[in-house]
């Protein structure tokens, strides 16, 4: 006699319980590899001064090797987010930690400009679609109240790794050159990346929505608890779903989120040009003003590192008050670059509000992308949090170009602050109205409306696993 089929609603499952084991492993996997991330994609803006000098590099070869790879992880964030949501987000995770692990070691070899262009692009190509992929497959497996929390502490890894890639270069290549900072970061890269071959697992949601492995989603779910003695002849289903047949760019603007998307596009392009902007001209922008080589990349690290924090400490209001939140560091970057731009800040405070424009500027950047992807459902959480992290990063091509603009154009070079101001007023603006739009929904983490919008509308029907 065989045992009655169960019905099991895994999101209300993963919804009602606190986190467990299995979600802090997932978060330290996810928390290392955009470390090495971080590590990979910060590390040029640390090794440019070398690099300058060895190779004769002018200040807008400069910011096009600075741009090209974030153009690479504009590309890079679509492509490989749409693969995630495709063919799941483990293999998608594990083709972008190794392909980025061996070409920042590749990198280490370049010889020329155009090979630098190159390879900066493929690297930022394959490390663009680390970020979304991440964010999903957390997402997918924590409860809603803390989806904006889970997300910044994984983006603390990119943040440290950023704050790494200056003592890193300091310590290595004055005795082994720059080519030592990357042959160590890709290598280290490489080894992380076997890790998450080893250990990572799929997302649940991601499998039932797509009607996959009851076997494998039984196996994960007994993983997060074994007392859920789930089998693979059980039916599992998400209750807050529907399945997408197939879903599609337009499926990012069903619904509110046809205001929604294009707002966190833009509020997303405004943080990430301040970000890139800072993170590739902070170091020379300070050896302009006389600083030194040594002491320009410890600030920067600094300004890196308290940035991460501030942008924790800012999520626990943001999983409580929403995106309304997200509007209050750049509501006080704008007037804090404003009177470094103007110079108005006595010399002997000048580093002290240099550090603090970082503070805000990672912070509100942390901010922005704690929303991301949580507004949409599991079929296409990977492709709207890549594409709004691929379109927000055509914002952060233009940092490192308008930095090599303004230090080649003769202009005082503080006034690169008090241009900077404009970024954060465009992401306060655009938070408070994306507080708006999803005070309309029954809370912030109610996305049930949506998904059945794009479920009514995509041909889609209750997400379930076959038996």
């Amino acid at each position: 006699m065989t045992a009655e089929t169960r019905t099991i609603d895994v999101a209300g499952l993963l919804d009602d319980r606190r986190l467990t084991p299995f979600n802090y492993k997932l978060i330290l996997l996810s928390w290392l590899i955009t470390l090495f991330d971080g590590l990979d994609m910060t590390m040029v803006s640390y090794t440019a001064p070398y690099m300058r000098d060895e190779l004769g590099l002018s200040k807008y070869m400069l910011g096009s090797v600075f741009s090209a790879s974030v153009f690479g992880m504009v590309v890079g964030g679509i492509v490989l987010s749409s693969i995630g949501d495709r063919i799941g987000r483990r293999p998608a995770v594990l083709i972008a930690a190794f392909a980025f692990g061996i070409l920042t070691i590749l990198t280490g070899f370049a010889r020329s400009y155009q090979e630098l262009l190159a390879l900066r692009f493929l690297d930022g190509f394959a490390a663009g679609g680390m970020l979304p992929l991440a964010w999903a497959l957390n997402i997918e497996f924590v409860p809603r109240r803390m989806r904006a929390t889970v997300v910044t502490i994984i983006m603390m890894g990119y943040s440290f790794g950023g704050v790494a890639s200056g003592p890193l270069t300091n310590l290595v290549a004055p005795h082994f050159g720059w080519q030592g900072v990357y042959f160590i970061g890709g290598g280290a890269t490489l080894l992380c990346a076997l890790a998450l071959a080893a250990l990572l697992p799929e997302s649940v949601r991601f499998l039932i929505n797509k009607g996959r492995s009851p076997d494998s989603v039984a196996q994960i779910l007994n993983r997060i608890d074994p007392a859920f003695a789930a089998t693979a002849s059980d039916r599992f289903v998400l209750g807050d779903e529907t399945v997408v047949a197939r879903a599609s760019l337009k499926d990012l603007f069903r619904g509110d989120l046809a205001l929604l998307t294009p707002l966190l596009w833009l509020a997303y392009g405004a943080s990430s040009l301040a970000i890139y902007f800072s993170s590739s001209w902070g170091p020379l922008l300070l050896e302009e003003l006389q600083v030194k080589r040594s002491t320009a990349a410890l600030i920067s690290s600094t300004s890196g590192l308290v940035g991460a924090f501030a942008g924790l400490l800012l999520m626990r209001f943001t999983d409580r008050l929403g995106p309304k939140a997200v509007a209050f560091y750049p509501a006080i970057a704008v007037p804090v670059l404003l009177l470094l731009g103007l110079g108005l800040v006595p010399p002997e405070l000048f580093l002290t509000f240099v550090v603090l424009a970082g503070l805000l500027i990672g912070g509100e950047h942390s901010g922005i992308i704690s929303i991301t992807a949580i507004f949409y459902p599991s079929a296409v959480r990977a492709s709207g949090g890549g594409w709004a992290s691929s379109i927000g990063k055509l914002g952060g091509v233009m940092g490192p170009l308008a930095g090599a603009a303004v230090l080649s154009s003769g202009m005082p070079v503080l006034r690169a602050y008090a241009l900077l101001a404009v970024c954060p007023a465009i992401l306060f603006v655009g938070a408070l109205s994306i507080a708006t739009v999803v005070r309309r929904r029954r809370s912030i983490d109610q996305v049930a409306p949506i998904e059945a919008i794009i479920g009514t509308q995509s041909g889609g029907k209750p997400a379930a696993t076959a038996t």
